[in-house]
Formats: C-alpha cells, structure tokens, sequence
C-alpha cells in the first residue's frame, strides 16, 4: 500500500502480516478493465464509478474489522420497458473477521434469528475488490425501473366497460363501490 492508502483493485491484504497496533487505511479505485469485469460478473450493464475506501481496524490481538464506505454508479436494464437505469450507491460497508469462528448451534436446533452476515471467518489474505462487489451485489437494486415504467398489466374487459384495476381487485373494492353508488343514488 502506498502512503495514501491506494491499493490495486485486486490486491489481497494478508490480515495476518498487518500490524494490530493500529488501523490500515485503504482504498481502492477500479480501473476500466475492472468495472467492465465487474459489471460482467454482476450482471449489469455497466458500472461507471466506484470507490472503496475505510479501514482495516485491529479487535483484540487477532481479529479484524473493516469500516468503509463504497460508493458506485451502475447502469441496469429497467424491468418493464429495458430502458438503461442509473442508479447511485453509496453504502455503509462493515465486515467483521474472527480468528477463531465458533457455531453457535447445532444442526439439529431450529434456528430462529438469522446468522450475523457481517461476521466471517478470519481469512489468510481478504481481497478488498471481492468485498466491494459483494456489497455492490447486495445494494444494486432488484428491480431497476425507469421513472414512470410500469410493468405491463393483463386486464380482462368486457368491451364497454372500464377496465378492472389492481383497485378493483382488493378485498372490500366491491363494498365500496356498493357504498359509493348507494351515495349517488340517495342524492
């Protein structure tokens, strides 16, 4: 790493080699071989900015946590109408590493709360780029829409008769109709 804390999008930090006496900062600037991979990988259509930046921050005399901040720009088809949609991340990034990971349960209990994502085993060397784009994975949006899209909707009419809405499918749609018709009626 240099004196600013740039590191190459895909160099592994070796966690155990760090000294624990005090944070390592990082971050990570893709180049456009790397976004385009990225996107590839992700399944976007592309990605045109990314940044990772924080810190690796010594727990104790093994473990380590890492604080940063990733902030990206990705283009995605829309749903409905596969349009190009924009979207800027920017996200809070936090992962936690243990040198001695233990299971909390056996397999056999039924397990109620679901499991810490954030916490993972403590690996020989951590690639800073796989983070970022599992984070990035994770905060892409599922559905991406352009503004005003909707997804298209079968309606079934009767010719002269307006068409049946989402509205008019919700329970009670029926009573009020009956109750704003009763409303006009006794005008």
């Amino acid at each position: 790493m240099g004196h600013d804390g740039l590191t190459s999008w895909g160099v592994e930090l070796r966690l155990r080699d760090l000294s624990d006496a005090h944070a390592h900062p990082f971050r990570l600037k893709p180049t456009s071989e790397d976004l385009e991979e990225m996107a590839a990988t992700l399944g976007l259509s592309s990605i045109k900015k990314v940044s990772f930046e924080g810190k690796m921050v010594p727990v104790g005399k093994r473990d380590w946590r890492l604080e940063g901040t990733l902030g990206a720009t990705v283009v995605q088809p829309c749903v409905a109408t596969l349009a190009p949609v924009t979207t800027r991340i920017d996200t809070e990034v936090t992962r936690t590493y243990l040198a001695e990971l233990k299971e909390e349960h056996t397999p056999e209990e039924e397990v109620e709360m679901p499991e810490d994502e954030t916490t993972e085993p403590l690996p020989v060397s951590l690639n800073l780029s796989a983070v970022a784009e599992e984070a990035l994975a994770l905060s892409a949006p599922d559905y991406p829409r352009v503004e005003g899209a909707e997804l298209a909707v079968t309606q079934f009419t009767e010719s002269g008769k307006d068409a049946m809405t989402d509205d008019d499918a919700k329970p009670f749609a029926s009573l009020k109709a009956l109750r704003d018709k009763l409303g006009k009626d006794g005008e």
